[in-house]
Parts: structure tokens; sequence; C-alpha cells
């Protein structure tokens, strides 16, 4: 009996979540992955806000005159508002990144919308802003997922590079960086290391390699910018060009 309902679980997840995975991520199915300006691309942190690394962080991106794109977990944002007020004062975006950091394999529809609402809600209270940008944990989608996609643009990423895991070493970190800097990326990185499967002193070193990063010539060239500012720059590209 109990191999049967391991079966039937296994069988649903995999039809409402793994499969609707597959999907929208080959297809690209009202997704930003990247941009197509040469000249500019987007640092994204997911996980965050937190109250040790975040605003260590938000510290390093004012020095080098860096903006950002946060994508933040609701709760989080409940307990730490300053920090992500504090986000948008300074001219960083900010997204929603569930409501708390569950795969969407293992949400149903209503728990799904009624997290990103509530993520969103709190945003909003602390910042004054809507969210415009919907990040799902592990770029997990599911059945419902499409019904989100209507409300918020889909941002992945081009460059996932492991910083969640401290064992890669901030020197590996920091070539990893180095070698996605190009025109149109997309970086995910992480400024909390609670998430399933990811090292709680991750950040620091990831701290280390951004700071590397920032301070070398390959990325002095570009313009750092948000997700709307890179889909802006992609928009004046097209025109241009006509």
């Amino acid at each position: 009996m109990l191999a049967w309902l391991v079966g039937g679980l296994m069988v649903g997840i995999i039809g409402y979540g793994v499969v609707p995975t597959i999907v929208i991520r080959k297809k690209r199915l009202r997704l930003f992955c990247e941009g197509t300006a040469p000249d500019c691309l987007a640092l994204t942190f997911d996980d965050g806000p937190d109250p040790y690394y975040t605003p260590k962080l938000l510290d390093l991106l004012k020095k080098y005159g860096v903006k950002a794109t946060f994508f933040v977990v609701g709760r989080k944002v409940e307990r730490h508002p300053e920090i992500v007020r504090r986000m948008v004062e300074e001219g960083h975006e900010v997204g929603i990144h569930n409501y708390r950091h569950i795969s969407n394999w293992l949400l149903p529809p209503l728990w799904l919308d009624w997290g990103v609402r509530r993520a969103a809600a709190a945003i909003e209270q602390a910042t004054g802003q809507r969210p415009m940008y919907y990040r799902p944990p592990w770029g997990h989608f599911n059945a419902w997922t499409p019904v989100v996609q209507k409300r918020y643009t889909t941002v992945l990423w081009s460059h996932i590079l492991g910083d969640w895991n401290e064992k890669i070493g901030a020197m590996e970190l920091f070539r990893r960086l180095r070698a996605a800097v190009r025109g149109g990326a997309v970086i995910v990185l992480h400024d909390n290391g609670d998430a399933l499967g990811a090292s709680k002193r991750a950040p620091e070193q990831m701290l280390s390699a951004l700071e590397l990063l920032l301070k070398d010539e390959v990325a002095k060239k570009m313009r750092w910018v948000t997700i709307t500012e890179l889909r802006n720059a992609q928009t004046n590209k097209q025109i241009s060009s006509m």
C-alpha cells in the first residue's frame, strides 16, 4: 500500500511540476532569461533579505555604483522590511521569490497563488512599489505557474554559478563570474544561505568573489543594470536597428 502511495505521489509531482518545468524552460514560455544589449548585464540575488549579508552586499554595490535586482522571500520581507526599503532607495529593483522558499512542485495552486500575493503585498508595504517580476525557487514551475505569469514577468537567468556551495571557494567563484561577463547576461547569486542544499556561510565567499569581479577591468567596461533597464536596453537596441 505504501509503495502505491509513494508511486502515486511521484507520478503526481512529475505531472504537476516536472513536466511543466521542462516545457516552460525549454520553450521559454513567458520567460526573460537574457538580454541582447552588448554593453550591459544584470546581477540578480535570490533568497534574501538576510539581516547580516544583505546590508553588506548593498554596501558593496553602492561602493562600485552597481544596480541589481533582488528576488526576495516574502516571509523575510515581513521580518526585515527596512532592508528591502533600502534596496529601492538605493536604486535597486525588487521581485518575488515566493512567500517561503519552497519548490513550486510541492505547492498546490491555491497555496502558490496565496504565497505570491502575500509576498507581493509585503514588498509593496515595505517599499511603496508593486513588484513587476517573479522568479520561482530553483526555477521550478508547475501547472498553475502560467496563471502567475499573467500577472508578473517571470525572470530566470543565463548564468547560475553554484555560489550556494562554499566548497567551490571564492577564487573559483570569481573565475566563474568573470567568464559570465558578457552583454545581456542575467547572473544569479544568493545573499542568504539557509535554503535547502545551500551552505550557511556561502554568501561570505560570494561577497569576496563579487568584489574581486567589480574591481576587474572586464567588469568596469560594462554597465551593471536592473532587469527593467536590461529589458529597455534590449528594446531600444531593437528599435534603433529598424
